[in-house]
C-alpha cells in the first residue's frame, strides 16, 4: 500500500509532465502563432472571462466535496446524483450570467459564438473536476492522474490533425481550437462519469432538494474562496482589453507570458490535488500537518525560484523562441509574470492546507483585499504601462495573498517561527540569483545550454541545502500512507 501510493504520486507528476508541456507549448502556442496575437487576444480575453464567474458553475463543490470524500468515502453514494443535479442547475445559470456581462460589457456579437462554446467547455470542464474530486477521494489516484491529462492528450490528437495535417480547406480558425477543446472535454467527462457511477453500491438518482440546498450550504465558503481567487487572478486580462485602444493586442502579449506561468502552475496544481485529501485526512485524524507542510513547500519553492529566476534573466530568448511577432517588451511582461510563480506556488500549498482546516472564513478577509489591491493597481498601472503593468499587479497581488496566508496558517496551527528554514530559503534565493546570473552573462554557450545548466544548477543546490530530500519524503509518505 505504503509503495502503490508513492509510485502514484511519480505516476501523476510523470504523465502530466509529458503531454500538458506539449499541449501548452506544442499546440496552444502554435494556435497563437498561427491566428496572430490580436486574434489570440480575442479569445485569450473570452477564456479569462468564462473563468472570471466559473464559480456561478462551480460553487465550491469542488473543494468541499474532494474534503468530504476524503474523509468519509461512503458518502459518495448521498451526495452524487445530489451534486449532479446541483451542477446542471449551476451551469444554466453561469451561461445567463456570462451573456449578461458580455451585453453589458457590450462585447461584440461577433464573438457570441466562441464565447458560447467557452461557456461550455467550462462546464464540462467543472464536471471533470468533480468526478476527479470523487476518484482521488476515493484513493484512485492513479486513475484521477490518467482523466487529469487525458483532456489535452486528446487536444493534441485533435489539434495536432488540423495543424499539421489539415483536413478541412482554408487557413486554421481560432473556433476550431474551441471546437476541439469541447470534443475533449466531454469525451474526459464521459469517461470520468462511468469510472464513478461504478464505484456506487447501488447506483441511484433520487434527487433530495433538501439535501441540495444544505450542501450549497457548506460548499458556499469554498465559492467564495474560488470566486476572490478567479477576479486576481483573471480580472487583469479583461481590464487590459477594456481600457487599452489596443487592448486586443495587450491581451495577446499579456496571453503569451501567461501561458508560461500557466504551464509553471502545472506542478502547483498537481500539489494542491493531492494535498486537499491528504491534509483532510491528517487534520481528522489529529495528526500534526507541519512536516507535511514543511517538506512539500520546500520541495515546491526550490524549483519555483529556480524556474522563475531563470526564466527573469533568459526572458528574451524565451519569447523569441516561441512567438513570431515577439519583442523584448514580450520578454518584459513574461519575466514579472514568471516571478509571481513563487508566491503563486506558496499559495498552493498555504491555501490547501487553510481550505482543509475549514479556515475559509479568515482566509476570505485576505483575498478580498488581494482582489481590491489587484483592481486599484491594474486602473493605475494598465493605462501608463498596458500588458506589463498587469504583470506587475500580478505579481504584487500574489505575494500579499501569499504572505498573508502563510502567516495565518501559523497562527491557525500555532507554529513557532523556524529562522533555520527562512534562513536556508533566503540562502537559495540569493544563491541562485548569483549562480543564474554568472550563466547569463559569463558563460560564452548557446544560451538554451546556459538556461538548462541554471536549472540542473538550482536542483543540484536545493539538494546541498536540504530543500530536496527525496528519501525524507518518501519515508515520510509510506509512514502516513
Amino acid at each position: 500500500m505504503n509503495k502503490e501510493f508513492s509510485l502514484n504520486i511519480l505516476f501523476l507528476i510523470s504523465i502530466n509532465l509529458l503531454i500538458k508541456p506539449f499541449f501548452i507549448f506544442g499546440i496552444d502556442r502554435t494556435v497563437q502563432n498561427v491566428v496572430g496575437t490580436e486574434t489570440y487576444g480575442i479569445y485569450f480575453t473570452l477564456l479569462s472571462l468564462t473563468y472570471l464567474f466559473g464559480i456561478i458553475n462551480d460553487f465550491g463543490i469542488q473543494n468541499f466535496n474532494n474534503r468530504s470524500i476524503s474523509q468519509n468515502p461512503s458518502l459518495l453514494q448521498q451526495y452524487f446524483p445530489n451534486i449532479l443535479a446541483i451542477k446542471t442547475l449551476l451551469g444554466g445559470a453561469y451561461l445567463i450570467v456570462i451573456f449578461l456581462m458580455a451585453w453589458v460589457w457590450e462585447y461584440d456579437f461577433e464573438v457570441w459564438h466562441i464565447l458560447l462554446f467557452l461557456s461550455i467547455n467550462m462546464i464540462l470542464a467543472q464536471f471533470i473536476y468533480y468526478f476527479r474530486s470523487n476518484i482521488s477521494g476515493l484513493g484512485m489516484y492513479r486513475i484521477d492522474s490518467v482523466i487529469s491529462a487525458m483532456d489535452k492528450l486528446l487536444m493534441i490528437f485533435i489539434c495536432g490533425a488540423l495543424l499539421w495535417r489539415p483536413i478541412f480547406p482554408g487557413e486554421f480558425q481560432i473556433e476550431w481550437f474551441v471546437y476541439a477543446q469541447t470534443i475533449s472535454f466531454f469525451l474526459t467527462a464521459l469517461i470520468a462519469f462511468f469510472i464513478v457511477k461504478n464505484k456506487l453500491p447501488t447506483p441511484t438518482y433520487n434527487i433530495d432538494f433538501t439535501f441540495i440546498k444544505s450542501i450549497l450550504k457548506k460548499s458556499a465558503p469554498y465559492a467564495l474562496v474560488i470566486f476572490l481567487m478567479s477576479i486576481y487572478t483573471r480580472i487583469d486580462v479583461v481590464m487590459v482589453e477594456r481600457i487599452l485602444e489596443n487592448g486586443e493586442e495587450e491581451s495577446g502579449i499579456y496571453g503569451a507570458g501567461y501561458r508560461l506561468l500557466d504551464a509553471s502552475n502545472m506542478i502547483g496544481f498537481l500539489f494542491a490535488g493531492l494535498l486537499l485529501p491528504m491534509f483532510a485526512k491528517m487534520l481528522k485524524e489529529k495528526t500534526s500537518v507541519l512536516p507535511l507542510v514543511k517538506m512539500s513547500a520546500l520541495m515546491i519553492w526550490s524549483g519555483a525560484i529556480t524556474l522563475s529566476v531563470a526564466t527573469f534573466f533568459f526572458q528574451n530568448e524565451i519569447v523569441e523562441l516561441l512567438y513570431i511577432e515577439a519583442t523584448p517588451y514580450w520578454g518584459e511582461v513574461l519575466g514579472i509574470l514568471m516571478l509571481s510563480f513563487i508566491a503563486v506556488s506558496g499559495t498552493y500549498i498555504f491555501g490547501t492546507l487553510l481550505t482543509a482546516n475549514g479556515s475559509l472564513k479568515k482566509m476570505n478577509y485576505i483575498l478580498v483585499f488581494a482582489v481590491i489591491l489587484n483592481i486599484v493597481f491594474n486602473y493605475i498601472l494598465i493605462p501608463k504601462y498596458g500588458a506589463l503593468g498587469a504583470a506587475w499587479t500580478t505579481l504584487v497581488t500574489q505575494f500579499f495573498s501569499m504572505f498573508a496566508q502563510v502567516l495565518l496558517a501559523k497562527k491557525e496551527f500555532g507554529w513557532q517561527n523556524n529562522f533555520r528554514e527562512i534562513i536556508r530559503i533566503l540562502s537559495f534565493c540569493i544563491c541562485i540569483v548569483i549562480i543564474i546570473y554568472s550563466c547569463y552573462h559569463f558563460l560564452y554557450l548557446n544560451w538554451v545550454i546556459r538556461f538548462g545548466l541554471s536549472l540542473l544548477a538550482g536542483i543540484g543546490l536545493a539538494f546541498l541545502l536540504g530543500l530536496l530530500n527525496l528519501k525524507f519524503a518518501f519515508d515520510f509518505l509510506k509512514s502516513k500512507f
